[in-house]
């Protein structure tokens, strides 16, 4: 069975805690890699009320089998309540690169 690689995104309210969030994670071997995107412009709903928000972005590549110690960091580490993490499956990629990847992720 082939491997499966996921981009895992989540956001934060500042760019700290968006480089703390990444750094925790490519040191711990959770994902290869960890990009910084922002700052962005949020609109969602909490708690009934439409709200608007400058947030930054967290973009990780990892394996399918590192998913979930991802997300219970990224949980464990993030300010908010209920942080977006969100992983989409790679349907193609380099080879290289996607083993590169699997590597870094290795423990």
């Amino acid at each position: 069975m082939a491997e499966a690689y996921v981009q895992v995104t989540t956001t934060t309210d500042s760019r700290q805690e968006a480089a703390e969030i990444a750094r925790s994670a490519v040191t711990g071997r959770l994902a290869a890699a960890a990009q910084l995107v922002g700052p962005i412009a949020s609109t969602y709903w909490w708690e009934g009320e439409i709200e608007s928000a400058e947030e930054w972005m967290v973009v990780f590549k990892t394996t399918a089998e590192r998913f979930e110690a991802l997300a219970a960091q990224i949980t464990e580490q993030h300010s908010y309540d209920t942080p977006e993490i969100i992983a989409t499956p790679v349907v193609a990629g380099s080879g290289d690169y996607l083993a590169w990847v699997r590597e870094q992720t290795t423990i």
